[in-house]
């Protein structure tokens, strides 16, 4: 099977070029002709994830590292960065920091200026890392950004959604912590737009979850764990209800020195089906082979209509035989482009002959 003839692989909409220019440890990289799976290989320290970062940024947020702008530009260039990419139908989309203003972040669609938030509009991204492994462990943040990644992945205009939650929630915060009493009306107005946003985060985030166990419901408990999850609400749900609690807590609140109810304290509840476990109490294997099973339950949700890329840092190589061939059948009836790492390329064995194959070496990368 090759990447054009996959059934459900648009070809059309994927990325055809990705440029990097000093963009950590790639002085100036170019991948052309990228296929259904793209594989990166090379030793520890090549360059392969930063390859996947680069694509992560081309989403809204902050990347797969979470990394601050001025901590990505290469240590040889002038203070900047570049990421591009030409998407077959010949849209042209990029992000990076200017030398001269290295916090800052610039986007463009075919070469004019936009907001972060539009990128989403453009591709849906999705990735599954290493540091992930401890998802389960982490605090209930660490799960709020991982549903809200699912979730835009799927919905783009949650980006601005959220950002007007942020934004309103640290503005509610600041009053609350001034030695004086805030204007009462002022907050009227600030908690009326907290909960407008702050509603439609998560009534997003409760879909997600509802398609996302729909089709885990769907999956067999092997080769891969199948966990269950549950959207844990950290408020009401519905915009007025939300308001109204918001004012009545404003005294507890101010007493806190921060807000305590509403979607910024929401958490993603996740068990172990067959075992009644939930996923922190599961062994590691267990907790990966959930998020395995997550991340393409979700890739499956992507609709053709909009370009989709599944990054997959060091994935393959810490699987069974089994469980690698399935996690390849799986991602052969999706329609995302794949962009996998690892250090050598038997364990892709199965894939090699239609993917799109780079040698990757101290910020270089070779077609092989």
């Amino acid at each position: 099977m090759t990447a054009q003839g996959t059934a459900d692989y648009r070809a059309d909409m994927a990325l055809a070029r990705i440029t990097l220019t000093d963009f950590r440890n790639h002085r100036a990289t170019r991948l052309d002709g990228a296929a259904q799976f793209n594989l990166l290989v090379g030793d520890n320290g090549a360059g392969k994830t930063n390859v996947l970062e680069a694509l992560s940024l081309l989403a809204p947020g902050r990347g797969l590292r979470r990394a601050a702008l001025v901590d990505i530009p290469a240590n040889h260039g002038a203070g900047g960065f570049a990421v591009g990419a030409e998407l077959t139908g010949g849209v042209q989309i990029g992000t990076g920091a200017r030398a001269d203003k290295p916090a800052r972040r610039v986007v463009q669609v075919n070469g004019a200026e936009a907001p972060a938030v539009r990128l989403g509009e453009w591709l849906s991204i999705g990735w599954l890392t290493p540091a992930m492994d401890r998802l389960f462990a982490e605090g209930a943040g660490a799960r709020r950004r991982f549903l809200d990644r699912l979730v835009l992945a799927l919905e783009p205009g949650h980006a601005r959604n959220a950002a007007k939650l942020e934004g309103a929630l640290r503005e509610r915060n600041r009053l609350l912590g001034e030695q004086q009493e805030p204007d009462p009306q002022w907050l009227d107005a600030l908690e009326l737009q907290l909960a407008e946003a702050g509603a439609a985060v998560a009534q997003a985030r409760v879909r997600l979850v509802a398609r996302l166990a729909d089709a885990l419901d769907a999956l067999p408990e092997a080769p891969f764990a199948r966990p269950v999850l549950q959207y844990q609400s950290g408020g009401p749900l519905e915009a007025g209800e939300l308001a109204a609690e918001l004012s009545l807590t404003r005294r507890r609140d101010r007493a806190a020195q921060r807000t305590l109810t509403g979607p910024h304290r929401d958490e993603l509840g996740v068990m172990m089906a067959g075992k009644d476990q939930p996923a922190a109490e599961c062994s590691t294997g267990e907790q990966k082979a959930m998020l395995i099973a997550i991340t393409l339950a979700h890739a499956g949700l992507l609709s053709p209509d909009r370009p989709g890329l599944l990054l997959l840092d060091e994935v393959a190589a810490h699987l069974d035989p089994l469980r690698r061939a399935a996690l390849f059948e799986r991602l052969h009836q999706g329609s995302a482009q794949v962009w996998l790492t690892g250090t050598e390329l038997p364990p892709f064995a199965a894939i090699a002959g239609e993917a799109a194959i780079w040698r990757v070496s101290d910020g270089l990368a070779e077609r092989v």
